[in-house]
């Protein structure tokens, strides 16, 4: 619906440039939501995560180009510094038995000032130099086409391989499958529409280097979910907590570290989102958090915990990214944008709600 109201609107929000700068925004605001997706599954949230794009991304701007560290020393110093952090958010909010609301709101305000004095409350320019190409290549770079299609090539074979092993696991274990066909068909359109977006992308520049990091995260993110004891473990204690304890899950150990995958994943986003906005500026990473959650909960995570998918956040995030990006090309007003975030922001979580009392 989305699509076609802005397709009917302008002619331009199907044209291949138009639809490589949504891939690379969806990029951007999808990666964000994955990770807040491994704490929303706890029954938790991080309302500093806009705010910490924009530092993190900040402190490696300022290593690479006022210190001239090499780029990927300072995106690496930056990770790191991540990770610490929301171990540390992670720690408190588990030991302490603070609420994470209050935790991460105070670090909200604690980032955001942080990041304005990193920068001096200026402008660092991610647009000349070595370095900076280096830097900025997170979202300025295309595969070429011939890299295109053996990357298309290899996930169809991934595809099919896990379908198969999937099958067989369930099988060795006595559980029900899907029919052949059922599988057969999802698993054609699934690859039918990432050769339609392959051949799209290629007749504009090539896919962004910015959407192959999203499927990587989104692999990892759901192979953690899903396939793993931790995976496990986040979906148990969201769903009841007090059950987990009695069951020996170490809530400790997972809460924090879900929070400290969160924080990397809050560099990455940091690093492409102030690359994509060609400089590191007091706005980046405004609002970012509410974009995330509303992409979590429009995808069917739940706020309560326990409830959500990968494919889902993905889902979510198109959404929201396809909303902001047709009112751009519209040129809408930032006022009706603010409104139209935040209605969608109450419509998800309206929609949480209902699911709940179900």
């Amino acid at each position: 619906m989305i699509w076609a109201f802005f397709a009917l609107a302008s002619d331009k929000f199907l044209s291949p440039r138009n639809l490589s700068m949504l891939s690379i925004e969806l990029a951007v605001t999808a990666t964000l939501a994955l990770g807040m997706l491994l704490v929303l599954l706890l029954g938790m949230i991080d309302l500093s995560v806009g705010s910490g794009v924009g530092l993190i991304g900040g402190i490696a701007s300022v290593l690479v180009f006022e210190h001239q560290l090499p780029a990927l020393v300072a995106m690496g110093t930056g990770l790191l510094f991540a990770v610490g952090i929301w171990s540390l958010m992670g720690k408190l909010i588990i030991a302490q038995q603070i609420p994470a609301f209050i935790i991460t709101l105070g670090g909200l305000l604690v980032f955001k000032g942080t990041f304005w004095l990193v920068i001096h409350n200026s402008t660092i320019p991610v647009s000349a130099g070595t370095e900076a190409n280096l830097y900025s290549l997170l979202t300025t770079y295309y595969l070429p086409a011939w890299a295109s299609h053996l990357l298309l090539l290899a996930i169809g074979v991934l595809s099919v391989y896990s379908q198969l092993s999937t099958r067989r696991q369930r099988r060795a274990y006595g559980f029900e499958v899907e029919d052949c066909e059922v599988t057969f068909l999802k698993t054609f359109i699934g690859l039918q529409i990432l050769l339609l977006f392959t051949i799209v992308m290629n007749s504009f520049r090539g896919i962004p280097l910015s959407v192959v990091i999203l499927g990587v995260v989104a692999f990892l993110v759901y192979v953690v979910t899903q396939h793993t004891p931790f995976g496990r473990y986040l979906y148990a204690i969201g769903d009841n907590k007090e059950a987990a304890v009695l069951s020996g899950i170490p809530i400790r150990k997972v809460v924090i570290g879900a929070y400290a995958l969160l924080g990397a994943i809050v560099a990455l986003t940091g690093f492409m989102q102030t690359a994509y906005a060609g400089a590191s500026t007091t706005t980046v990473g405004d609002l970012m958090e509410l974009d995330a959650i509303a992409a979590c909960v429009i995808g069917g995570t739940s706020l309560k915990g326990g409830r959500g998918t990968v494919m889902g956040v993905l889902f979510g995030a198109l959404i929201m990214t396809s909303l902001l990006n047709g009112m751009t090309l519209l040129a809408v007003s930032p006022e009706t944008k603010y409104i139209a975030r935040g209605l969608v922001l109450i419509g998800a979580v309206w929609m949480d709600v209902a699911v709940s009392r179900k």
